[in-house]
């Protein structure tokens, strides 16, 4: 996944579009795009290749071009503990 300069990349991958609740997308750039879903019971939790959070759920995944250090950096002090993203 790559990003643009200085912006987090993201993906959603669903193992089918019936966990998918809502798709909207408009003609204009300038418009919001909302996706929802259903990522089911959380399987997993995790950092990968140490530069990208990784929601598992038993319906699909969440990725996140994201760090543990940027991660650490915006969530409120002591709300992840030390082993937790391992």
């Amino acid at each position: 996944m790559r990003n643009r300069t200085g912006e987090h990349a993201f993906s959603i991958e669903m193992r089918s579009k019936e966990f998918l609740r809502h798709i909207s997308m408009s003609d204009k750039a300038q418009d919001p795009v909302l996706i929802e879903g259903f990522l089911g019971e959380l399987e997993e939790i995790g950092i990968v290749e140490s530069s990208m959070l990784e929601v598992r759920g038993a319906n699909g995944v969440l990725r996140i071009d994201l760090k543990e250090e940027e991660l650490r950096r915006v969530l409120p002090k002591g709300s992840l503990k030390e082993e937790g993203l391992k």
